[in-house]
């Protein structure tokens, strides 16, 4: 199975994105190996911490803003800004995390960077849009919005909004020396 499947325009990692969806696969008959943000625990509890965190009970949701730092088990978000909206039926419950301003996903040495993320817990999909970045090491892919879909581990990019890049996914993966 190729790690890549283009559908659409769109280019889907395989795998999940076993940190970046890149589970043992071969590119130009190299060998590539990571672990996987789409193996992440969403059931995990949630910690954070910002500069200013305001909590607005009428409409279900807390906003936290400077250096906001969000942690579930191995994974973490980093932002300026984030709106946790919740449910309060007898238990807290969150339903989404939206964050803007420089958004970080990392887990282990893997990380995802955008413009805008949203973690929807009900559907278990963290999304991330505007001038996406996923790092690994040396191994790049851009584009203008990925989706990881932490049920299924299938993660996508695509150039969505990408107009440095005239809409098209780009990356590069780094070659082992013999």
């Amino acid at each position: 199975m190729s790690l890549f499947t283009k559908t659409h325009g769109r280019l889907a990692l395989r795998s999940g994105m076993a940190g970046f969806a890149l589970a043992a696969c071969t590119v130009a008959g190299l060998q590539l190996h990571a672990q996987a943000i789409a193996a992440h625990n969403s059931n995990a509890p949630v910690n954070y911490a910002a500069n200013r965190i305001e909590l607005q009970d009428r409409q279900d949701r807390v906003v936290l803003s400077g250096n906001v730092v969000i942690d579930q088990a191995n994974l973490r978000m980093t932002a300026a800004r984030t709106i946790v909206d919740y449910s309060d039926s007898g238990s807290l419950s969150i339903q989404r995390i939206s964050a803007t301003g420089g958004v970080t996903v990392t887990r282990g040495d893997e990380s995802a960077r955008g413009s805008v993320a949203v973690y929807d817990f009900n559907r278990r999909i963290i999304t991330l849009t505007g001038d996406v970045r996923l790092r690994r090491g040396s191994d790049t892919l851009n584009g203008g919005r990925l989706t990881i879909d932490l049920q299924t581990g299938l993660s996508s990019i695509d150039g969505a909004g990408g107009a440095a890049d005239g809409g098209r996914v780009t990356g590069s993966f780094s070659v082992p020396q013999n």
